[in-house]
């Protein structure tokens, strides 16, 4: 019999691409691949057939597993799909960005950014954004922001966190500092003297808009490749995408400089 390559055993078949997956975490009996997977034993068992045919699961009282090949292949191929499971959120949404803005080392962990939403706001509601954003005083003690811009109710957002006693970074381009200290020099020398304040200037050009997270939640709104912006941004929740989004966060801030005074 000829043998499949194993790129098209484990992934030109969709059951058989889960069955690799499921398994990662252990054994399972049949019964429980079957429920995991929302199909029927005569639908699953010839791709099951197949995937023992090249060595990369065995079974037992109707049990199976991986084999050291198998765990071989799928150990590489989850970062592969937790990558395409990402994009394939909204293929034209990062088709279409500016993504130079991302170190090269979270690219390769862009995985992480699960349980994300592309969302385009009405008009309407282009400043709304916290309305899904949903800052929790109760779990998000600090909230960051990097940004290149000001929202128009700024000064509310900001002095409600500080009465909250949330830590607030703000990470602000040269061209936005500027803006500040010509037009809201008053507002932003009060935010300064408060001790949950925390501000700096970054001193390379910023090529995306903004991104904000708290302990929950994670923001990013990028350029599109020509250099345009159209209000798009990208909304994910759980831990992972909060991690990634700090280590993005913690880049940045290594060629930003505190801003003591306006």
């Amino acid at each position: 019999m000829t043998k499949k390559r194993l790129l098209d055993v484990a992934f030109a078949s969709e059951k058989r691409m889960n069955v690799l997956l499921f398994l990662h975490g252990g054994a399972k009996e049949m019964a429980t691949l079957l429920e995991l997977m929302d199909t029927s034993r005569n639908s699953l068992l010839p791709q099951m057939k197949i995937l023992e045919e090249h060595y990369l699961i065995i079974h037992y009282n109707d049990t199976y597993e991986l084999t050291t090949i198998g765990k071989l292949l799928v150990d590489n191929m989850i970062p592969l799909v937790d990558k395409t499971n990402v994009i394939d959120i909204d293929v034209d949404y990062w088709g279409s960005r500016d993504l130079d803005f991302i170190p090269s080392y979270l690219l390769k962990k862009i995985g992480q950014l699960n349980h994300c939403e592309i969302i385009n706001p009405d008009i309407t509601e282009l400043f709304s954004m916290h309305k899904s954003f949903n800052i929790d005083y109760k779990v998000s003690s600090r909230v960051y922001v990097v940004t290149t811009t000001l929202y128009p109710n700024f000064n509310s957002n900001i002095a409600e966190l500080l009465e909250n006693n949330v830590d607030f970074y703000y990470i602000v381009s040269q061209e936005l500092l500027n803006k500040l200290r010509t037009e809201y020099k008053k507002e932003f020398t009060s935010f300064i003297s408060n001790k949950f304040f925390h501000m700096y200037i970054y001193t390379k050009e910023m090529k995306f808009l903004y991104f904000t997270f708290d302990s929950v939640h994670s923001v990013i709104s990028a350029f599109n490749n020509n250099g345009e912006f159209d209000y798009k941004f990208m909304l994910c929740k759980g831990q992972s995408a909060v991690d990634w989004t700090k280590e993005l966060y913690d880049n940045i801030l290594k060629d930003s400089t505190a801003v003591t005074e306006i």
